[in-house]
């Protein structure tokens, strides 16, 4: 049994020994989420020349020593068009926001400071070089790294590589995740269960968290509480996946075979526990297979503690084998909106609810029965952690939280 943070630290630097996957190649509209593997440079200048960021007048900053100032209008440029000339003292150019500012103008007046007449305008307020535009290779110089290999792709990257003329991109081949239930307690979700039987819900919410992982699902058949049976399909599941999730199956109990069939295959645990709440009975380890070294997690089998230590513990392993550094959990601070008693002793990620402005932000508990509560965990769209030494967290205390 380990700490949260002994937990997290090794996970952390079981990641850092991953080599990288293989790579293949997409169309750009199909990279998000992906992971590149090659860096994608600028084609050209970016901008590649000095662009107005106001509607108004492109015009030399000197001219404006003394207002207001009356200076001759010599044309119009809009984005997408070019000024054939120069700008000299005593001249301004009508311009658009994104057009590029004309040779010889180093300044643009924003059109709410001016009042235009025939073939003049007459600016009112002062500038200094470089107000209102973007300066030529501010931004980038051609051949510059825009985004580095090993960048998870989110709508700005892609927005940056279609600027750059990337129709198509190398990233590396998704992690196959292999996802096996066990329980004799569990039916398919299309089934009627019976008074003892529930339906499999963490087949379904692993795969889900596999995917917004970036991660691709292999859903297995649910394993039944016999280890015959458990290491047949743990042998499946290790065919042809980069990491193999299990739920249910490893706590104390007599019918609680994982931790025993993996051992028997060979496994190396890291640990077999964590003092955390919901998730105690976390297990994380390794396993070889047709000379292939396989990471594993071992969850526990209430859905609550399924999803929890996925997103705390499963997600960074995902982004490893996925050819990304792995993301840090995403936290911040709020108000606590209601004073609530623990027990001390374990590091607590209670399902809450965020809510309140972007300068006031409050958070509270959701009411919930336990680890499995489906209802509560549907409702929160955070964690609420606690401290394993806090045992009274008073109202309005400035608590941390993890979003989900």
């Amino acid at each position: 049994m380990v700490t949260f943070e002994q937990a997290i630290e090794t996970v952390a630097g079981y990641c850092r020994n991953f080599g990288l996957p293989h790579t293949e190649t997409v169309a750009l509209h199909s990279a998000l989420g992906r992971v590149l593997a090659e860096p994608i440079t600028a084609d050209r200048d970016f901008p590649p020349f000095p662009r107005a960021t106001r509607d108004g007048y492109a015009l030399r900053a000197a001219d404006l020593q003394s207002l207001p100032a009356k200076l001759r209008v010599i044309g119009q440029v809009k984005a997408g068009g070019t000024f054939k000339g120069a700008v000299n003292s005593g001249e301004a150019v009508e311009i658009m926001t994104g057009a590029p500012v004309p040779p010889g103008a180093d300044a643009v007046v924003m059109v709410e400071y001016t009042s235009p007449t025939v073939n003049h305008v007459e600016i009112q307020r002062g500038l200094k070089a470089g107000d209102n535009l973007v300066a030529a290779a501010s931004e980038a110089n051609a051949g510059d790294v825009l985004l580095a290999s090993g960048t998870r792709i989110s709508p700005a990257q892609i927005a940056l590589a279609a600027a750059v003329g990337r129709a198509e991109v190398a990233v590396y081949r998704k992690a196959r995740v292999a996802v096996l239930a066990t329980g004799d307690e569990l039916v398919d979700v299309s089934e009627v269960p019976a008074p003892h039987q529930i339906r499999n819900t963490n087949s379904y919410s692993l795969c889900a968290q596999v995917t917004e992982s970036g991660g691709e699902p292999v859903q297995l058949p649910v394993a039944p509480d016999e280890e015959r049976k458990l290491t047949t399909l743990i042998h499946a599941g290790l065919n042809g996946a980069d990491l193999l999730l299990l739920s249910g199956g490893v706590s104390m109990g007599k019918y609680d075979l994982v931790e025993q069939a993996l051992s028997r295959l060979g496994a190396q645990f890291f640990f077999t526990g964590a003092l955390i709440q919901p998730g105690r009975p976390v297990v994380f380890g390794e396993i070889r297979k047709n000379s292939r070294t396989i990471p594993f997690f071992g969850l526990p089998g209430n859905p609550v503690s399924v999803m929890t230590t996925f997103d705390l513990f499963v997600r960074p392993v995902v982004d490893g084998l996925s050819g990304a550094a792995p993301r840090p959990l995403r936290g911040g601070r709020a108000r606590l909106n209601k004073a609530f008693k623990t027990k001390t002793g374990l590091t607590r990620f209670l399902p809450a609810i965020l809510s309140g402005g972007l300068y006031d932000p409050v958070v509270e508990l959701v009411p919930w029965q336990g680890s499995g509560d489906l209802v509560a965990a549907a409702k929160a769209n955070c964690y609420l952690v606690v401290a394993p030494d806090r045992e009274l967290i008073p109202e309005g205390e400035l608590v941390t939280v993890v979003l989900r």
